[in-house]
């Protein structure tokens, strides 16, 4: 199952050189990943009032091409289980104009315990397993 979400480079994500930051494409994976969570019915707000964390171990992210200024593209969103505890979100930046991968990424995480432990989130569980 992909999840696919669209957006627009804006002017103040660009660097000197006219292209978007490297950093930048950090928060459109984020921002792409908690949207893809909502739709599936998992709110970090509400894990965060119950003492549940969901944070990133490790993101590995290899940059193909370059976005600019007023680029429309999507970010594709495949979540994954890495280990019994960690899951990965397989990510990919698709400029639309021209159909081609500008990044792909994997980011790994991890839902913490009200202890600071890693646990099993119920909700997650549901969706690795769908």
């Amino acid at each position: 199952m992909t999840f696919r979400l669209e957006m627009k480079v804006r002017d103040y994500e660009c660097d000197l050189q006219g292209i978007v930051n490297n950093g930048v494409y950090f928060n459109y994976l984020e921002h792409a990943r908690h949207e893809f969570l909502l739709e599936k019915g998992i709110d970090f707000a509400a894990l965060t009032a119950q003492g549940i964390h969901l944070v990133v171990v490790r993101s590995e992210l290899d940059y193909r091409q370059s976005l600019t200024s007023g680029d429309r593209f999507a970010i594709e969103v495949q979540v994954e289980r890495i280990s019994r505890v960690k899951f990965g979100f397989r990510q990919q930046v698709i400029r639309l104009s021209d159909n081609q991968v500008v990044l792909h990424g994997l980011v790994i995480g991890v839902a913490l315990n009200p202890q600071g432990r890693p646990c099993v989130l119920p909700a997650l569980e549901t969706l690795l397993e769908g």
